[in-house]
């Protein structure tokens, strides 16, 4: 197994981790700075930053692999769908439901159009929207965790970054659909 896959199933493997501490979390130290949401934050910090290497190291050293291109995607939506359905499991929830449904909606749809275009011999590599929408979701997911661990419990900024990810969902959904539509026959 390459380095960009060994990466990949790194942050696979931090995903537990990551749960752990979420779970353990609600306890307040020093300053109203809860350690265990601190731990998670640096867990899916630490996840979210191998998923850029992976691909950057992939790419430039010409370590793309059929395995890369199936997991990498799987597992940046393992690791951010995780961390969203942990922020609604907090009380009070950290974030709005419906916008969690709407990226739950778009990954299911976009994995839908792979497994279609795959039967078809097609690969569907991530788009700029896709990236873009990746990158922010989880930059906004780190934000979260870093004001809810510091105690700072803003619903408001929750609010704003989890609908923005939502509307870069959308739109890169959408880009997906209107780019491998064609091969989306309604009659078979």
């Amino acid at each position: 197994m390459n380095l960009p896959n060994k990466l990949t199933v790194l942050r696979v493997a931090l995903i537990p981790f990551f749960v752990a501490a979420m779970l353990l979390s609600g306890k307040v130290y020093a300053a109203r700075v809860d350690i265990f949401i601190i731990i998670a934050l640096v867990i899916f910090a630490a996840a979210s930053v191998t998923d850029w290497f992976d691909g950057k190291i992939a790419r430039k050293r010409g370590l793309v692999t059929t395995f890369g291109k199936f997991l990498d995607p799987l597992a940046d939506k393992i690791l951010v769908v995780t961390a969203l359905i942990c922020f609604l499991a907090r009380s009070p929830m950290w974030i709005d439901a419906v916008a969690v449904i709407l990226i739950l909606a778009r990954e299911f749809m976009v994995s839908g159009v792979r497994l279609v275009v795959a039967n078809e011999g097609v690969v569907v590599p991530a788009g700029i929207w896709g990236k873009l929408k990746t990158a922010f979701t989880m930059i906004a997911i780190v934000v979260i965790m870093l004001l809810e661990g510091l105690g700072v419990h803003n619903i408001w900024v929750n609010e704003i970054l989890i609908w923005i990810a939502a509307a870069l969902t959308v739109i890169s959904g959408i880009q997906y659909l209107a780019a491998y539509w064609k091969y989306i026959d309604a009659s078979k």
